[in-house]
């Protein structure tokens, strides 16, 4: 099991300067922003999606400078909404996604991360609808739209699209879309093929109440773990007592949220990280944990130093229990 970070952390860098810092850090693999809501901008200092998947010199010059650190592409991010009811945002976030898969086809990337999308609650919508419960009959009358309508008609044709191109889709199961819990993944999954699945990331599954291990478990059976996110989450015992977690305050509201995404190991300590990692190998799960850094209350130097502290120390007690039953 490698270590890995998404690197729109380093927005602020050039992609050189980027992946010189990533293996300063000792990390071994990066996921690229390939569109939609995180961007392009190291992409684009090699010429861009389009030329890269055009242009084989523009590849072999991006895996070059990635290389040459002792660094690998695990996969590309295009986390956007194909399914928006305004169709600018639906288009562009689509082209984004086919895109992707085009390129990390011709990088030989087996794997595109993203959102499953939201459409809004009927063919008039101009926002995306969420629905979080279940009465009145509307709601529920909603997501069967929804589904039949928008969801599982798109994601069967993108489906086809990834079989055709030999490229898995890890959908980040996230509030705010129509997949965010192990049975809205699974039920796509069933819906629309194979070739969709999970880029599972703890950090959305505490606040609503999942357990993680549980839901690896349940996802991790089923053959539907892509590629997994390491970003942590700590719940406020005083403010989530009183208004519960379902929580529309600004990430930077820290003081008075119900909940705040930590670097790992802030929010679960090792010994949680350490039964993550048992039990992503116990379902068959050896890629890459990809590092995202979204602390407000530490920089990103901290954050991922933490971070590579905590999980370079879960993987190594994996690997040395795995070493001592070879050995018996």
């Amino acid at each position: 099991m490698k270590i890995g970070i998404f690197t729109v952390i380093f927005g602020d860098r050039p992609l050189e300067e980027a992946l010189d810092a990533i293996a300063a850090a000792g990390i071994q693999a990066i996921e690229l922003g390939a569109g939609a809501y995180p961007g392009t901008r190291h992409l684009d200092d090699v010429g861009g999606v389009d030329k890269l998947i055009k242009d084989e010199a523009a590849r072999k010059k991006l895996k070059k400078m990635v290389e040459d650190r002792g660094l690998v592409i695990d996969s590309l991010s295009v986390h956007g909404n194909p399914l928006h009811p305004d169709r600018r945002i639906a288009d562009d976030h689509h082209t984004a996604f086919q895109n992707a898969v085009l390129l990390a086809e011709k990088l030989e990337i087996g794997v595109v991360n993203g959102f499953s999308g939201c459409p809004g609650d009927g063919p008039r919508a101009k926002n995306p609808n969420w629905v979080t419960c279940a009465w009145p009959d509307e709601y529920r009358e909603i997501v069967d739209w929804q589904w039949k309508k928008k969801v599982i008609p798109y994601w069967k044709s993108q489906n086809r699209f990834l079989r055709a191109h030999k490229v898995k889709f890890a959908i980040e199961a996230h509030p705010g879309f129509v997949v965010y819990n192990p049975e809205t993944a699974l039920k796509l999954r069933k819906a629309a093929g194979q070739n969709i699945g999970v880029n599972f990331d703890p950090s959305h599954f505490w606040w609503q109440g999942i357990d993680p291990i549980a839901a690896a478990r349940n996802l991790g059976e089923a053959g539907a773990i892509f590629h997994v996110h390491a970003k942590d989450t700590k719940i406020d015992a005083i403010n989530s007592a009183v208004n519960g977690n379902l929580d529309i305050k600004a990430y930077s509201d820290i003081l008075h949220r119900s909940w705040v995404f930590r670097s790992v190991g802030y929010g679960h300590d090792v010994s949680w990280w350490k039964d993550f990692v048992s039990t992503l190998r116990t379902v068959g799960y050896d890629g890459v944990l990809s590092i995202e850094h979204e602390d407000g209350l530490m920089s990103k130097a901290e954050g991922i130093a933490k971070a590579m502290e905590t999980l370079k120390a879960a993987v190594i007690a994996e690997k040395a229990g795995e070493m001592f039953w070879a050995k018996e």
